[in-house]
């Protein structure tokens, strides 16, 4: 099992689009994962509308717990997702 932290940087938080790219990126994933919000709510990233569940908004921390097979991979790639800085266009 690996646990890391990570920083939302999104000035604009989770919001939809990113939270689907989070959820796609879990799916299928063999092993557990846990995202812990700030308000210590808890949820799996199954869904995007579980990761806006946790209304993480901009320098929001999480934690990101994976256990599984390659669950160092997995975890970092959870991580740079929760810190990127989308630039969705409108």
């Amino acid at each position: 099992m690996i646990c890391k932290h990570a920083t939302v940087r999104n000035a604009y938080g989770i919001h939809c689009r990113p939270s689907l790219l989070i959820a796609q990126a879990a799916k299928g994933y063999p092993g557990k994962i846990e995202i812990v919000g700030p308000s210590g709510s808890t949820t799996e990233p199954a869904s995007s509308l579980a990761i806006i569940a946790l209304a993480l908004v901009c320098g929001a921390e999480v934690t990101i717990t994976v256990d599984g097979p390659d669950e160092e991979a997995m975890c970092d790639q959870l991580v740079e997702l929760f810190q990127r800085n989308f630039d969705f266009k409108r």
